[in-house]
């Protein structure tokens, strides 16, 4: 009897131990899972308009996101109504409503064909992404007018579309009028915002000039804080930003954006001589310079020495800052076109000048 006694202490006794080396492990229930990967997530990218690496990055971020995360919202800076249209051309079989939209870019860096083939790249490898569009209202007048039209012939006027489109158009009239930029600013985050609620914690991507993905920033005219920032305030750390504007800083990787033919040959007259001028094209200057529409560039050709010993002002303008490829003793005519109409013409030559360590152009008076 004390043996039997004995071993059931001791099978009593291994029974405790290995119930106490257990204790410290978690007790699952039947209820109980592994969290799934969070929901509800932004993530901005900043850009610096139609440059071909930058969208390269993009296209990249959006495929990755798409096929292996299952995201199919992309956000992005344009009005409401062009996103829209944008969704019915996903659909389409043709191009056609691609090429309208693309012609009333006209004037701006988004007409460019880098541009126009990020957007085919996306219907090729993307074809289920729904564009939503959270600026105010460019090209009312072009865009916007023709979507309205659109909604009218499938009388759709009591729509939400329709209602949305219409108050995108009010928007950028006021804008364009006024040349509010914190105006603006706040709007991008209205319409962020809506666009964004009718979700169901779903993950985002959007796009955006630089400008307007700074976390803990102002916007670029200090007035108001980024859109970021105040979508920060509103959503927390479910914020994630990236700048993807130093693709254009680093100097190998912004030659391969650079444009290298010029669009066209034009004619520029200069002090009673005719000049061949090799065209490059337009930048934007609305996201950095409220009273600025654009500016276009012009390399003058066979110019130097005709310009050479002219009166330099002090105005430097870095190499970065041009479309095309920089070489010593050229000389570029640069227009800038005001949101008045009038145009500013500005001369500058390329003398292996730096300014603060990098290679700059310098403006020079015509005598």
């Amino acid at each position: 009897m004390r043996r039997k006694r004995s071993l059931g202490l001791t099978l009593l006794l291994i029974m405790l131990l290995v119930l106490t080396s257990c204790s410290n492990e978690p007790i699952q229930s039947d209820n109980q899972h592994t969290p799934g990967p969070q929901k509800g997530l932004i993530y901005l990218y900043g850009e610096s308009h139609g440059e071909k690496k930058i969208l390269d990055r993009e296209l990249e971020l959006w495929y990755s996101y798409y096929h292996k995360e299952g995201m199919r919202h992309l956000f992005v800076e344009l009005p409401y109504y062009t996103a829209e249209f944008l969704n019915l051309w996903l659909q389409s079989d043709s191009d056609d409503i691609l090429e309208s939209i693309y012609k009333d870019w006209s004037g701006t860096p988004s007409h460019s064909p880098y541009v126009k083939e990020f957007y085919k790249e996306i219907k090729d490898k993307c074809p289920e992404t729904i564009f939503h569009g959270t600026d105010i209202g460019h090209q009312h007048s072009t865009t916007g007018q023709r979507y309205l039209r659109y909604l009218k012939s499938n009388n759709l006027e009591d729509s939400e579309e329709y209602l949305l489109s219409h108050k995108s158009i009010e928007q950028g009239e006021y804008y364009y009028k006024h040349s509010d930029e914190v105006y603006r600013e706040n709007m991008m985050v209205e319409n962020f915002i809506k666009e964004y609620e009718k979700l169901s914690d779903e993950n985002i991507m959007g796009i955006y000039g630089a400008a307007h993905t700074g976390l803990d920033s102002m916007n670029y005219t200090g007035a108001v804080p980024s859109m970021a920032n105040q979508l920060k305030e509103h959503y927390g750390n479910t914020i994630h930003s990236e700048d993807l504007t130093g693709l254009s800083n680093n100097k190998e990787l912004y030659k391969t954006s650079l444009i290298i033919d010029p669009l066209r040959v034009d004619k520029i007259k200069v002090n009673k001589k005719v000049y061949e001028a090799s065209y490059f094209g337009k930048q934007d200057l609305s996201e950095w310079f409220k009273d600025y529409a654009y500016r276009e560039f012009w390399r003058l050709e066979n110019s130097y020495n005709d310009f050479q010993d002219n009166t330099k002002t002090g105005d430097f303008l870095p190499y970065d800052n041009y479309p095309m490829v920089i070489e010593t003793k050229q000389v570029f005519v640069i227009d800038y076109k005001k949101t008045d109409g009038s145009v500013i013409r500005k001369y500058y030559r390329s003398d292996g000048r730096r300014w603060q360590g990098t290679p700059t152009t310098e403006e020079f008076g015509i005598k």
